[in-house]
């Protein structure tokens, strides 16, 4: 995993995830999103536009910190192109995907080697991704469609009521379409944040 992604621009760093990091962003509305670029498939240029706008909506959101280190969503376990794609595809047991600290290197291509990686995509210029600031302080998704690709941001997801209410309702059912590891790391955290809002003053 780590040299397709060192090709992309990616340095992983190993075991470096921050303590508290939401394990998983989804059921956001479009009041939650500031910020974003969309791109139809017959643009010229579309690898380059795409991450010209990538690293335009990163450094504009912070999802960069300082030393150009961000998360990045990968399938745990998966070591190679073809395991990502079984991933992609797999079913409910599918080991979850989890947040792998990364630095961007100076030479970088997410939007071509990195989507054709299939960490970070389907093909080049089919990118689909989930990134996040280190702090939690925005979320970055990239998916493709039909007629184009759409790179959207979401700050500070775990504050969105939406997000939170999605969680919950991933916690709270025992549905076999939800791996059951993933289920219980989501639980952990919303109990670890119901505590953290208590605070020392509620003890």
């Amino acid at each position: 995993m780590y040299r397709p992604l060192w090709r992309a621009g990616l340095e992983v760093i190993p075991d470096a995830v921050p303590d508290g990091v939401m394990p998983f962003v989804h059921g956001y509305g479009a009041e939650d999103v500031d910020g974003g670029f969309s791109h139809r498939y017959g643009t010229p240029r579309l690898v380059e536009r795409l991450n010209s706008d990538w690293y335009d909506l990163a450094v504009s959101s912070g999802l960069l910190d300082h030393r150009r280190e961000f998360l990045v969503q990968l399938p745990q376990g998966t070591r190679s192109h073809q395991g990502a794609l079984r991933h992609m595809h797999g079913d409910s047991d599918t080991a979850p995907a989890v947040w792998t600290r990364v630095r961007l290197l100076e030479r970088w291509d997410i939007m071509g080697r990195g989507a054709a990686s299939a960490f970070l995509g389907v093909h080049a210029g089919h990118p689909g991704f989930a990134m996040m600031a280190l702090d939690c302080s925005v979320y970055v998704h990239a998916s493709t469609g039909k007629v184009g690709v759409d790179v959207l941001a979401v700050p500070h997801p775990d504050r969105s009521e939406n997000v939170l209410r999605h969680l919950e309702q991933v916690a709270a059912y025992d549905s076999p379409y939800v791996n059951r590891e993933f289920r219980e790391r989501i639980a952990v955290w919303l109990a670890g944040r119901a505590l953290r809002a208590v605070g020392p003053s509620g003890r």
